[in-house]
Order: C-alpha cells, then sequence, then structure tokens
C-alpha cells in the first residue's frame, strides 16, 4: 500500500504501516488427476476439505518450526478436492485437487516432494494417479497478487499483538488518514480466514463517513 502514488499519508502513519509484520508464507500445489484422491479413510473422501496433520505433536512442531524460519518434513496440509462434488472442475472421467502448506516465508524451495509425501501417508496410491501439476512458491505468490507479501495469504502475521490491532493501533483500522482511502482487506480485523469480513466492516464505515442517512 505505501507504493501506491499520491496517496496523502503523513510520515507517521507511514513509519506505522512500515513496522506492520508478515507472517508465514505458503507453497501451493494443483494436480490434475486421474481419479478422486484414494484416502483410506471414508469421511475424508466424503469431505470437500481435508486437513492432513497425523498427530497433535506433529502438527504442532511443524507450525513451530515454520515460524522459526525452518522447515519439517511431515508439514500440515491442507487439501481442497473440489471436483468430486462440482463436475466443472475437470473434464469429464478427471479430477482436480490443490493443496498447500505453511513455509517460511519468502521461501524459494521446491516442497513438492514434501507435500505429496504426506497426502501419499493418508491415501496410498495417491501419487500414481497425477496427470500432471503446478506450483506456486512464496515469491511467485506475491507476484500473482502483491497482497500475498513473502506468501502471506492472511495478510500479515495473526499473533496477539496484531489479531485486533491490524495494521496499526486504531479506533477505526479501516480508514486512513487520506480520506479517500480505506482499508478492506484481511490486514485489518477480524483478518484471513473470516472471509469478506474485513470488506464488510469497511463498507459499513465508508457508508457511515460519507453517507449521513446510513443507520444499518
Amino acid at each position: 500500500m505505501l507504493k501506491i502514488q499520491g496517496l496523502d499519508f503523513p510520515d507517521l502513519y507511514r513509519s506505522r504501516l512500515g513496522s506492520y509484520k508478515y507472517g508465514a508464507g505458503v507453497f501451493k500445489m494443483d494436480w490434475a488427476l486421474s481419479q478422486p484422491i484414494p484416502f483410506t479413510s471414508e469421511k475424508c473422501r466424503r469431505a470437500g476439505t481435508v486437513h492432513i496433520g497425523f498427530t497433535e505433536d506433529e502438527i504442532e512442531q511443524s507450525e513451530e518450526q515454520i515460524h522459526n524460519k525452518k522447515m519439517t518434513d511431515t508439514p500440515y496440509v491442507l487439501v481442497a478436492q473440489h471436483s468430486n462434488f462440482d463436475d466443472s472442475r475437470a473434464p469429464e472421467g478427471k479430477y482436480t485437487a490443490w493443496a498447500y502448506i505453511h513455509v517460511p516465508n519468502g521461501s524459494i524451495k521446491d516442497f513438492t516432494t514434501i507435500v505429496e509425501n504426506q497426502i501419499e501417508r493418508a491415501a496410498p496410491g495417491f501419487k500414481n494417479c497425477i496427470l500432471d501439476r503446478s506450483t506456486m512458491n512464496t515469491v511467485q505468490l506475491e507476484a500473482w497478487n502483491p497482497n500475498l507479501v513473502g506468501g502471506d495469504i492472511n495478510g500479515g502475521k495473526q499473533d496477539i499483538t496484531q489479531l485486533f490491532t491490524r495494521p496499526i493501533v486504531s479506533i477505526s483500522p479501516y480508514s486512513t488518514p487520506d480520506e479517500r482511502v480505506y482499508i478492506c482487506s484481511s490486514s485489518t480485523p477480524p483478518g484471513g480466514g473470516v472471509h469478506g469480513m474485513c470488506g464488510y466492516n469497511a463498507a459499513r464505515k465508508v457508508l457511515k463517513d460519507h453517507f449521513q442517512d446510513f443507520s444499518h
């Protein structure tokens, strides 16, 4: 945001935004498959989204390592298998799926093998179903969407400090010193994962500030 030309932001506000911290990035994969992912669990085969983590300790260690800018061979994996339920997502008789893992912010490492190994543990034979794949590391994700700084899909680190004070400590985090500009991304409360609420709250603030008859 600070790179946008023509914004009327005072130096103090720019400085406060400049100290905003970003969290872990993601490594994303997409697959073309010859059949649905062969999860051993029937519940997983019937789910649109599957969160893969084999033990509580494994998940906790994985996330802790990532935020210490390290990586494990057994990361937590989020998998979406949309074509099982939406025929428009793949050619007839074929399937698609995507997944991502958390990785250190800005990492350019290829985690293909690690991701596919984790899915294979939960779905033996998965690798044999792969017809084609594509990958995007954190740098490629940011190039595709500049909001994904360092591959951070949550719009900033969501620790105890920045959970509610996004992007700065402010009574109105959606407005800025420039009355023409509002922030509606996941860099405002309630942050990433609560889809649409940041924009909804920002829109309500715009209506309140600029339309006097707005009362709901």
